[in-house]
């Protein structure tokens, strides 16, 4: 994922950027597997690898010196596209219990609402902090493991990737609710800030 500080602004045309936009490009991809061709297995896959390119692409912007503002804003909003995207479709397949995609969804439409409200109302930008971080890399681990425990037959593999995918969706899904209450403070000081930087350019 994109640091939330770096030395300069590299502007749209940076490496990270363009790996953020081909996760976002692969997202169809995804789909056409799942539902086109019913292959799990290489959507599984695919999945795999979106999972993996979200810290790959944050870990070139700080190697690199290639943060960028653009990046702090395209970043999450990859990751919020392909968790709903990756859910629903996981949860229609039949491959999520219903919960976990239920949770999840909410979660996402929820921040996404709000900082659509927030930007409305001319409120600062709120950088990602860890614990929404941690959450999305937990559940990024979970959605594949479900598709996991569903190819394998049953044998002690299956049974520790069921604990595994547990521990990822618990672990997931705890970070992303708790970000969820720190987000609230964040947003009344980020409509302060809104405020405050209007009446000083006007």
């Amino acid at each position: 994922m994109q640091p939330e500080q770096t030395s300069a602004d590299h502007g749209v045309f940076t490496i990270p950027n363009l790996i953020t936009v081909i996760r976002l490009l692969c997202i169809p991809v995804f789909l056409w597997l799942l539902f086109a061709l019913d292959d799990l297995g290489w959507a599984g896959l695919l999945l795999c690898v979106l999972g993996a390119t979200d810290w790959i692409d944050g870990w070139v912007a700080r190697r690199f010196d290639q943060g960028s503002e653009w990046g702090k804003i395209l970043d999450p909003v990859a990751d919020r596209i392909m968790l709903i995207a990756a859910a629903a479709a996981l949860v229609i397949y039949g491959t999520v219990p219903l919960w976990v995609g239920a949770l999840i969804l909410f979660r996402e439409i929820a921040v996404a609402l709000a900082t659509l409200t927030l930007a409305a109302a001319g409120a600062a930008r709120i950088d990602v902090q860890w614990s929404g971080k941690a959450g999305a890399f937990g559940i990024m681990f979970a959605l594949p493991g479900f598709i996991i425990v569903d190819l394998l037959g049953p044998g002690m593999a299956r049974d520790v990737f069921v604990v595994l995918t547990g521990i990822a969706t618990i672990g997931g899904l705890g970070f992303s609710y708790f970000s969820l209450f720190e987000y609230l403070p964040r947003a009344r000081a980020a409509l302060v800030d809104g405020r405050r930087a209007r009446k000083v350019n006007s």
